[in-house]
């Protein structure tokens, strides 16, 4: 059951390199009443995603060996994961880094640094429960 009035709980995959936006993602989260899982690059993400089935998750785009937007291609490429919501992380705020973000697959972008009312807002509107989830 979900801790807080925000709905059902939902299971959050944040992948960036930086551990202070994994630590202020994962604070902001699970005071969301969410459930959060940790990734600090592409390849640990993909072995995440595969482990745990996230319902959404949010992904660094510049990350070293495997950055977001392959990693975000490679997962949308699974036909398990093909519906899985994807937002793209970024410090940068071009409309190629949005347009390139679509084109794998993503269905939104934030802009780092992010606020809490942001990430939750985002949690709210893409991470439905999907029915026979699990």
């Amino acid at each position: 059951m979900a801790t807080a009035t925000t709905g059902p709980t939902i299971k959050v995959l944040v992948v960036d390199d930086s551990n202070t936006i994994r630590r202020s993602a994962e604070i902001f989260l699970k005071q969301g009443g969410h459930e959060v899982l940790l990734a600090d690059d592409g390849f640990d993400a993909l072995s995440k995603v595969n482990d745990y089935q996230p319902q959404l998750i949010f992904c660094d785009i510049l990350m070293p060996k495997l950055d977001g937007y392959q990693t975000v291609a490679i997962i949308k490429r699974n036909p398990r994961f093909s519906d899985t919501p994807v937002v793209m992380l970024s410090s940068k705020d071009g409309v190629f880094d949005k347009a390139r973000g679509r084109m794998v697959g993503c269905q939104d972008y934030l802009t780092k640094p992010f606020t809490k009312d942001q990430l939750l807002q985002t949690v709210q509107q893409l991470g439905r429960v999907q029915p026979g989830a699990q």
